[in-house]
């Protein structure tokens, strides 16, 4: 098989494994997320096809969610409630929050 022939494969087996993701809910750890040529497909195809809120990347929260410094969390400018139930796992590596 040709190099660039094996190259189109990789490829097209990468956009298949992204598809997948899509299409279930985006994995919550980062090891879950794919490796190999996967690893740098764009999630929700190439920019520009899709808004945030209207794409796979939809699954991923609101385009207006935001955190702030003291730990709050606002959605279009509205504190929420709760804000741990926006917040996923600490990472292991992140910097412990200063009080």
């Amino acid at each position: 098989m040709a190099d660039q022939e094996r190259e189109e494969e990789e490829v097209e087996q990468a956009k298949q494994e992204i598809h997948q993701l899509e299409e279930g809910d985006p994995p919550e750890k980062l090891e879950d997320w794919p490796d190999g040529r996967a690893k740098y497909l764009t999630y929700g195809g190439p920019e520009g096809t899709a808004g945030y809120d209207e794409g796979p990347t939809r699954k991923l929260g609101p385009s207006s969610l935001e955190h702030h410094a003291d730990g709050s969390v606002s959605i279009e400018g509205q504190k929420v409630d709760n804000p741990d139930a926006y917040k996923g796992e600490r990472l292991p590596d992140a910097p412990e929050p200063e009080d």
